[in-house]
């Protein structure tokens, strides 16, 4: 395909033909070499009887004689010979001949004529060099700018405009983001029936910014508005924009909405805008000129002095944070559409989209499969179902099973499975205990999600795993469930430290992700019972300084104690939590990991049936995140009027002592 294309190219043709014009040219002129003599051997030559011919040449004052024999003359065999001669002109050449010829010192009998070169050849290999360079660099320059058709074009538009040949996608083919669908629908109902808006004086908007994660269905509900607007519609990356050289992107960007114009209505899709969207002005080093004059050229063809109505604007980012404002007032992008990850419902929804036309076993149910991914994208879930159905294709099933769903899961979660590490029996009970107290101490936590599967099969980069799914989706916390988290993060450590007595490096990643959330619920969420509901430091998530780079504290040494040392005493709490739990119950964790070393992987029924004896622990205190946990019987949601009365219960047993601080909050102490 690459070599039939690059023959189609005009510019191989041209040298091509040029290079076969010098070789005919050189095949014509091109003759015998000739015999080099001195002169007086060469004015012999002549004076010798039988010379049929003698042709004069001169070549740069060199004499070049062809000589034909009388005898040979039919069969035209020659005897050529050459001779510099002394002489500065062909003029000078010829008179001496003619002079030698009246004084009959040359008697034989020739003609003397004077040839010049080749004049085409000679042209073609001065120009060569010079001819080829432009073609090489007319080729670059095509090459540069995406093809021979667009040489020199720099600023014209690399937007793609969907026809009607171009598979459609529409909006049944999109799922899990139904308010995303809801607006972009009313905007292609608006440019199919205006009437309809214009009778009560509504204006369309003009642009559409869909942002979100990674994966959610951005660019798919971009190409289902232009599969069912049924008006022009052009597609460009951000990216597209800007080139190497000065004023390209502004250029581009006039084009592109001058096209849409043109063809008005129309929508105009940016993919990435924020290649070319990032605020003005930020950064260690100031912006870039071309990506800031492209965005001037892109805010006043939004929405300027001289705009014409009939262009919509749909963009898509990951990173709105970034953008520059003045892109995101209204007048310009008027909607601003979040497209996060799927609910429950939503993913159900998703796997039927994507399970569509494929073969199932009877037993595979998508709504169980939905329940077991929480926080999966769109892209998540799309790799789930063509990862099961490869692997059905690869052990040479006909219909895509439950195991190959469960296997397909743990890919996208985790990594293929690393069969060839082998790892001896003593690192293999060490990741079994560290497996089985995760479990254990999740199983026993009251707010942790229930344990759906743990194993000791190496994936990815972990050499184990244990996963936990919630039963439903969850989009806050409070600090009990927090504490539960940190508890279950340190089970491993914990189970590692009780059985061997020493820690290993495998719980550095849970310990890196304990301390985060700690320092969280300290700094940010404020659920520091000392340091109360006050948010410490700017946020660490820079983008234009290299994420914490340039970050500074807006508190002073001695609150950054403070800090260290609530952090600390989270940390410490979990790990006490944690210890509590695998010491009471030290023989069910035995009893886990002989079955884990046995079976290298076992199920939730599995742990339901290892942990029957295993009690729930009782709820956090609701007004001291640090003190011990409520008996059992205290209600796990209470009133104003039961707090009190808990409060005054608690005082009485000399549980805690309660007292306000300076600024009125109720501190508890053990």
């Amino acid at each position: 395909m690459e070599r039939t294309r690059f023959f189609r190219r005009p510019v191989v043709w041209i040298i091509l033909v040029i290079i076969g014009v010098i070789a005919l040219s050189s095949f014509f002129t091109s003759g015998p070499s000739y015999q080099r003599v001195d002169t007086s051997q060469a004015l012999e030559r002549l004076n010798q009887p039988g010379i049929k011919k003698a042709v004069i040449k001169d070549k740069e004052q060199v004499l070049q004689l062809d000589l034909v024999s009388p005898e040979k003359f039919e069969g035209k065999t020659t005897d050529k010979i050459e001779t510099q001669y002394p002489y500065g002109s062909t003029t000078d050449i010829l008179d001496d001949v003619k002079d030698a010829k009246a004084a009959g010192r040359i008697t034989g009998n020739y003609d003397t004529t004077v040839s010049g070169d080749n004049i085409l050849f000679s042209l073609l290999i001065n120009l060569l060099p010079i001819a080829i360079l432009v073609i090489l660099l007319l080729l670059f320059m095509s090459q540069m700018q995406g093809g021979g058709s667009r040489v020199l074009n720099f600023g014209k538009s690399k937007a793609k405009m969907i026809t009607k040949d171009t598979p459609k996608t529409t909006f049944s083919d999109v799922a899990g983001a139904d308010e995303a669908v809801e607006e972009l629908h009313e905007i292609k109902d608006f440019l199919q029936n205006p009437a309809k808006y214009q009778a009560l004086g509504a204006k369309i908007p003009k642009g559409v910014l869909l942002f979100g994660p990674p994966g959610t269905g951005k660019t798919l509900l971009a190409r289902a508005v232009a599969g069912e607007a049924g008006v022009p519609f052009y597609s460009i990356s951000g990216s597209d924009f800007v080139e190497m050289f000065v004023g390209v992107g502004a250029s581009r960007v006039r084009d592109l909405f001058e096209q849409a114009k043109s063809n008005a209505p129309a929508i105009v899709f940016v993919d990435e805008i924020d290649a070319v969207g990032r605020h003005r002005g930020a950064g260690m080093g100031g912006g870039h000129d071309e990506r800031e004059q492209t965005l001037n050229q892109l805010l006043v063809e939004m929405d300027g002095f001289d705009t014409k109505g009939g262009v919509i604007l749909i963009a898509a980012t990951n990173r709105p944070d970034i953008l520059d404002p003045a892109l995101l007032r209204p007048g310009r992008f008027d909607r601003q559409i979040p497209v996060d990850n799927p609910d429950m419902e939503g993913r159900k929804a998703i796997l039927r989209v994507h399970a569509k036309g494929k073969p199932f076993t009877p037993d595979v149910d998508l709504d169980s499969v939905a329940r077991r991914t929480p926080g999966f994208s769109g892209a998540d879930l799309a790799n789930v179902i063509n990862e099961s159905a490869l692997l059905t294709a690869r052990n040479e099933k006909r219909a895509i099973s439950n195991e190959f769903l469960e296997e397909s899961i743990d890919r996208v979660i985790a990594g293929p499975e690393r069969k060839t590490r082998a790892m001896s029996d003593n690192e293999k009970k060490i990741t079994a205990y560290h497996e089985g107290g995760h479990a254990l101490v999740a199983y026993a936590l009251p707010h942790s999600a229930p344990v759906h599967k743990v194993t000791i099969l190496p994936r990815g980069r972990s050499l184990g795993h244990t996963l936990v799914l919630p039963t439903e989706d969850k989009y806050t916390q409070t600090r009990a469930e927090m504490i539960d988290t940190l508890a279950y993060a340190l089970g491993g450590r914990a189970a590692e430290e009780l059985v061997f007595h020493e820690p290993t490096t495998g719980a550095g990643n849970d310990i890196e992700k304990a301390s985060g959330l700690a320092r969280a619920m300290v700094t940010q969420y404020g659920m520091s019972s000392k340091l109360g509901a006050v948010k410490y430091g700017t946020s660490g998530d820079e983008p234009f300084l290299g994420r914490n780079m340039g970050h500074e504290r807006d508190y002073s040494d001695s609150v950054a104690a403070d800090i260290d040392a609530e952090v600390r005493a989270l940390i410490e709490l979990a790990h006490d939590e944690a210890w509590e739990i695998l010491v009471e119950y030290r023989d069910v964790l035995d009893t886990m990991v002989l079955e884990l070393m046995e079976k290298e992987t076992i199920t939730r029924e599995d742990m339901d049936r290892i942990c029957g004896r295993v009690a729930k622990r009782p709820p956090m205190s609701p007004f001291n995140g640090f003190g011990k946990r409520l008996p059992s019987e205290a209600p796990p949601v209470v009133t104003p009027a039961e707090r009190e009365k808990l409060k005054a219960q608690a005082e009485a047993d000399g549980q805690i002592a309660v007292g306000p601080n300076a600024n009125g909050s109720v501190e508890g102490s053990n």
